[in-house]
């Protein structure tokens, strides 16, 4: 028998971990499915791109909320990275020296800097595209499918 309420909580948890495991994957592919990040500025030598520490990378949790799938982190610059922007950077006060020798202070002071977006987690085609599979996946276990359930409504 077909019980609405369990069907849709199956369906919800199916994306959550379905999204989890694909934006996870965005990180190894170093771009949002297939488009792809804007490379860095500067070739550091640690860590790749987005995954110095790898932090930001765990920090990422789907969870089922009402009748959607919300993804979160506890990082503060998830956002920035994520979206792209406009940020600011503390520079602690300190001594510099100069090319003649001279040694003179620095004041704290904030530096504005602008980070290119390179989106891990969201909406678009490839995120429709598995979330229509999660559905016709669970439907197809009662001989449903998303495309009849959508005529008939």
């Amino acid at each position: 028998m077909l019980d609405a309420n369990k069907l849709k909580a199956d369906i919800l948890e199916d994306m959550r971990v379905e999204l989890s495991d694909e934006f996870d994957r965005n990180f190894e592919r170093k771009a949002f499915f297939s488009d792809k990040w804007k490379p860095r500025a500067h070739d550091y030598p640690r860590g790749s791109l987005l995954m110095v520490s790898g932090a930001m990378r765990r920090s990422t949790r789907g969870e089922v909320s009402g009748d959607g799938v919300r993804f979160a982190s506890a990082m503060p610059y998830t956002t920035l990275h994520n979206e792209g922007g406009t940020g600011y950077k503390q520079v602690r006060a300190h001594t510099r020296k100069s090319k003649k020798g001279k040694i003179y202070n620095v004041r704290a002071h904030q530096r504005k800097f602008t980070m290119p977006q390179r989106q891990f987690i969201g909406d678009g085609p490839d995120t429709q595209r598995i979330i229509k599979a999660v559905i016709n996946d669970n439907l197809s276990r009662f001989n449903l499918s998303l495309t009849n359930f959508i005529r008939t409504k």
